[in-house]
């Protein structure tokens, strides 16, 4: 399906991107900045935080966002593409995107939910083909969040048990000034409330500079790719503690991701094409060792 591994950025130039979007925001009618979760929604999502489940922390972990496969030996975490079924008898993730339509999907949403440039062309995410969607108003994050709470709705009835909204940091990739962190942490906001209200768990995806906003956003826990390669784990760590999930997809990831953290949190070493077992290029890797 799609894994943004090998290709994020440095946390530094994540940083710097953070500082320029956060100086871009423009403020509301009311004086709060557009992209500030209202203090009724933070409540909220609070309350419901504190009734669903988290993963459980230091679990065996498989990152199926392919095709499905058996679960390998141990693994009593998983997570899969929002289109399929769940696995039996354990912990089931389920994986939207969230900030950014599929590949050739921008179809399926009205235009003007589409981040446009000054000149008006679609903003894309050209490493992936996908265009962003514009999240920087209430009005255009309440309409997104309406489509997106309906794939939300069918992780619930399908027996999920959390969801993961990808591409949180859409705005660090945006042309400057047109998104930011607040909306960011807005328009997540609003899908903790509704993931909450259906009685799942709602995951932060990557993002370190954002880690600290945990509680304010409402999620419960992180999905991670790469912090050992790109030693962040520890930023993490500090908003999240155990609750966290690892996915490394280097040797010098692994190795660093598991010596710090190994006897914490779940941790997993996949292929960066997410194959399924059985394909040529599939590789899986516990700190154990377990393959």
């Amino acid at each position: 399906m799609r894994t943004r591994g090998s290709l994020r950025r440095s946390s530094a130039a994540l940083a710097v991107s953070a500082v320029l979007s956060l100086l871009a925001t423009a403020c509301s009618d009311d004086g709060e900045p557009h992209g500030t979760p209202s203090s009724a929604g933070r409540k909220e999502s609070a309350r419901a935080s504190a009734e669903v489940t988290p993963p459980p922390a230091h679990a065996g972990f498989d990152y199926q966002l392919g095709e499905p496969y058996a679960l390998p030996a141990g693994v009593t975490v998983v997570a899969r593409d929002h289109t399929e079924p769940p696995a039996p008898g354990v912990y089931n993730i389920c994986y939207i995107n969230a900030f950014q339509a599929q590949p050739g999907a921008e179809k399926d949403w009205d235009a003007d939910l589409l981040l446009r440039d000054k000149a008006g062309k679609v903003v894309m995410d050209e490493e992936w083909g996908e265009a962003m969607l514009d999240v920087h108003t209430d009005a255009k994050r309440e309409r997104i969040a309406r489509k997106v709470n309906t794939w939300i709705d069918d992780c619930a009835a399908k027996g999920y048990k959390a969801v993961d909204p990808d591409n949180y940091d859409t705005y660090t990739r945006a042309p400057r000034g047109l998104l930011s962190a607040d909306d960011a942490k807005a328009f997540l906001s609003l899908l903790a409330t509704h993931a909450h209200a259906k009685g799942l768990a709602i995951g932060q995806k990557n993002t370190a500079e954002l880690a600290p906003a945990r509680k304010e956003v409402g999620v419960d826990f992180a999905v991670v790719e790469e912090c050992g390669e790109y030693d962040e784990c520890g930023d993490y760590e500090t908003s999240f503690g155990r609750h966290m999930i690892v996915i490394e997809y280097t040797r010098k990831g692994m190795k660093r991701a598991c010596e710090g953290w190994g006897d914490d949190i779940s941790i997993v070493r996949r292929d960066l094409d997410l194959v399924a077992r059985g394909h040529d290029g599939y590789h899986f890797e516990t700190c154990d060792g377990t393959d």
